[in-house]
């Protein structure tokens, strides 16, 4: 497993033709454009987590049936610092970075005094946000940066807390009908109150705004009080409708106190953050329109959920899918030291992600008696039953076991919708399959083969799609066999069957999230050389393979 995970991957800068089996329909072009951990040590130092992996971000240009792969290291002021000193100096979520033991006293005390309210890491290596008309590598601190999609370079850096009070943010925003981004953060105690931050950042700037960068724009229009001011909720993605924001206040807590003295007490900041198994989940809805909580108190039992899927209204309730754990644990397994030869061993998850239905009443029947369900949806079993003080314990319909990285067709975003697209995982969090699964005739569709791990699986439709899964799936496949090459898998999504598949003779990374950019966005026609002129080499200088 340490080919997978502990291995620092190589860096692919120039472009390289894969080799293409199969036919990739003509109208797919575009890039594929994807963000994930690439390198975890650094000269003799090694991060102890998973997910504090430098950012490699990587990319798959699709131009006419042809596929050319690149890779390049996000040149965060993290990765500058840390390869400039041969060692880990900046400090990630599961690693605590120390003082060179060769300073002095006085340099060291510095460290200590500013680890007590840190900086975060710009180790942007979660996700792409496209914002107007501009891209930027996300994490889930109040960093972003800037990047360029066609050669992959490392812009300006971005600290939210400029624009938006937020300590902490989403990697998971959301995008309008307008393509005005949704993002929420935490705002730490900020005059006296710890807060869920939703904002907006606006696709475009009027022509007489000063200032012509969306996020000099960006807006607050709502809130939710935490309701602990030390120990906060995490949180990694929230859900969306036309009117209605959905946040899921976790037991799932980071425990600032600790946090402020964890380099001091030589622990990392993931040390700070708890399950709570005696407490309880609470459902906030958001009113878009007017920035205000819906009144009543919904809250379902302690869960952990890192994605949510889709939401939408129905018949005077709010409709929505997350992928739920029962724990906390799943963060626990991808330390490194676990994914080693014992892998499978170390991997078993003690609680199997599984697709979950609730369904909240927006408007609570104030004289339905105590006990009663107030949900009445022939759609789903799913329950919300009303109990004493004008709370609403809300019991979720189990719809599927054993996926994650869920996604849709985000034509159907916020709207009643029929398929997720997901990894399947079961006991060990390792995707091994992509699925399909049908919410309305609960059934699926699936594809695997051995020795083969995919990545989140994306769906882009096809032109003049007419049906919801009218379209392609992509997916990067990495293999756990020497023997076999990595490759970007292209599916008919309707049948799930192989269209065809490009095998990539270069180091390709297990990596996290991305996006697909049309041509008329990225203009991937930068990257790649034109089939009209086989011969020619671009000024992207794509390499050849040795």
């Amino acid at each position: 497993m340490d080919v997978i995970f502990g291995r620092n991957k190589k860096e692919q800068l120039e472009p390289v033709r894969a080799q293409v089996t199969g036919r990739i329909p003509s109208w797919l072009q575009g890039t594929l454009l994807r963000n994930g951990p690439g390198m975890h040590t650094v000269g003799e130092t090694r991060y102890n987590h998973w997910f504090d992996g430098l950012a490699l971000l990587h990319s798959f240009t699709i131009r006419d049936g042809e596929v050319y792969y690149r890779s390049k290291y996000l040149r965060s002021d993290t990765y500058n610092a840390n390869t400039k000193a041969n060692r880990i100096v900046v400090s990630e979520f599961g690693t605590m970075a120390h003082p060179d033991p060769c300073k002095n006293i006085f340099s060291k005390a510095f460290s200590y005094l500013s680890h007590t309210i840190p900086d975060f890491t710009d180790n942007c290596l979660i996700n792409i946000m496209k914002c107007g008309e501009d891209f930027y590598a996300t994490t889930e601190t109040n960093y972003i940066r800037k990047i360029n999609p066609q050669t992959l370079e490392t812009l300006e850096k971005v600290d939210y807390r400029n624009y938006v009070a937020v300590n902490l943010a989403t990697s998971h925003p959301h995008y309008d009908a307008a393509g005005n981004v949704l993002n929420m953060g935490t705002s730490i105690m900020d005059k006296g109150k710890t807060k869920y931050v939703i904002f907006k950042i606006p696709a475009t700037v009027p022509e007489d705004a000063k200032g012509k960068n969306p996020l000099k724009h960006t807006e607050v229009f709502g809130s939710i009080t935490s309701r602990s001011l030390l120990s906060p909720s995490y949180y990694h993605s929230f859900g969306v409708t036309e009117n209605y924001i959905v946040f899921l206040e976790q037991p799932f807590k980071l425990d600032v106190l600790k946090m402020s003295t964890a380099y001091i007490r030589g622990v990392n900041w993931a040390s700070c953050l708890a399950f709570h198994r005696e407490d309880q989940t609470y459902i906030h809805i958001v009113d878009q329109r007017t920035g205000k909580p819906v009144p009543t108190q919904f809250y379902t039992d302690p869960v952990v959920v890192f994605h949510h899927v889709n939401a939408y209204e129905e018949d005077g309730c709010l409709v929505f899918d997350v992928i739920a754990y029962e724990d906390g644990s799943l963060y626990q397994l991808f330390h490194l030291a676990n994914l080693n030869q014992d892998f499978e061993e170390n991997s078993r998850l003690t609680s199997v992600p599984t697709l979950r239905r609730f369904a909240v009443p927006l408007d609570v029947d104030k004289n339905a008696e105590v006990g009663s369900n107030v949900v009445k949806l022939a759609s789903t079993t799913a329950r919300a039953l009303k109990e004493k003080d004008d709370r609403v314990y809300c019991q979720p319909e189990l719809l599927y076991e054993g996926l994650e990285l869920p996604r849709i067709n985000y034509a159907h975003n916020g709207k009643p919708y029929r398929y997720v697209f997901a990894a399947e995982v079961h006991w060990s969090p390792i995707p091994t399959k992509i699925l399909k699964y049908d919410v309305l005739t609960k059934s699926s569709l699936k594809w695997g083969q051995e020795h083969c791990w995919p990545a989140e699986p994306l769906f882009v439709p096809m032109p003049g799609a007419k049906d919801e899964d009218d379209g392609i799936i992509l997916s990067a496949i990495v293999s756990t066999s020497p023997q076999k090459l990595p490759f970007l898998l292209v599916l008919d999504a309707k049948s799930f069957t192989e269209l065809a598949r490009a095998t990539i003779d270069a180091e390709v990374h297990l990596d996290l999230h991305g996006l697909f950019i049309p041509d008329a966005d990225g203009d991937a026609r930068e990257q790649a050389p034109s089939q009209e002129q086989p011969d020619r080499v671009p000024d992207c200088q794509v390499a050849p393979r040795t």
